[in-house]
């Protein structure tokens, strides 16, 4: 059973930064894509990044490019998100997800475990 558990939420100010983490209680050696969703209000989840246990195969969504990195550190099991130049329509809860298999993949319906959810608001 993998169980994530995410942190790093907050309230920034647009152009300022936010990192957020994600600790995985499942065997790495069993785990393919590390990875970051987001919901906002009314809207559905959507992508934002993934990492492959290789750490080759990276993933964002072309709405992030530029602005935030996904690390992922095997041994310790996280996965982080670096977001800078923050802007308001980055509003929303921030999900960790993990997919079992070994190929990428950027539908919710793909990840097999969620995290709760974290707040991120960017607002002056």
């Amino acid at each position: 059973q993998v169980q994530l558990v995410e942190s790093g939420g907050g309230l920034v100010q647009p152009g300022g930064s936010l990192r957020l983490s994600c600790a995985n209680s499942g065997r790495p050696s069993s785990i393919g894509f590390m990875g970051w969703f987001r919901q906002a209000p009314g809207k559905e989840r959507e992508f934002v990044a993934a990492r492959g246990r290789d750490n080759i195969s990276i993933l964002y969504a072309d709405s992030v490019k530029g602005r935030f990195t996904i690390s992922r550190d095997g041994p310790k099991n996280t996965v982080t998100l670096q977001m800078n130049s923050l802007k308001s329509e980055d509003t929303a809860v921030y999900y960790c997800a993990v997919r079992m298999a070994m190929s990428a993949a950027t539908q919710p319906k793909k990840y097999h475990y969620w995290g709760q959810g974290t707040q991120v608001t960017v607002s002056s």
